[in-house]
């Protein structure tokens, strides 16, 4: 099966205290035989991907790495057991604005305050 997993990526300055956290959230195509084993391959990769590029690296001019934050969601993809093609939902974001003119604003690329919705409770055992 297909997962799109969210692996959740931020930057760390070497020298200077941060006061804001740059943050990318890479999605990924997984395919895996369980959620599981879907997530522990997500976390892998994340792992992988830290660092600092050999020490050359920098955010806004400042020495820096990648770390690995977590993995935010992971969502079976449409027509799982088929790989993905054109067309296919390979995952979406839940999100809420406060106004129409914020969603407006969102749809041009303009900043703006929203809240994300969709994250998924951990499954529970009975």
């Amino acid at each position: 099966m297909w997962y799109a997993a969210h692996v959740v990526m931020y930057v760390e300055l070497k020298v200077r205290k941060q006061k804001s956290y740059p943050v990318w959230e890479n999605i990924i195509l997984v395919r895996a035989s369980t959620e599981e084993e879907a997530w522990a391959k997500a976390e892998h990769r994340g792992r992988d991907d830290e660092g600092d590029d050999g020490g050359s690296f920098r955010w806004n001019n400042e020495p820096a790495r990648w770390v690995f934050g977590g993995v935010r969601k992971l969502t079976q993809c449409e027509d799982a057991g088929r790989r993905p093609g054109e067309g296919t939902e390979v995952s979406y974001v839940e999100m809420e604005f406060g106004s129409k003119s914020a969603l407006d604003r969102f749809v041009r690329g303009e900043s703006v305050q929203l809240s994300v919705a969709d994250r998924f409770p951990e499954p529970t055992t009975h």
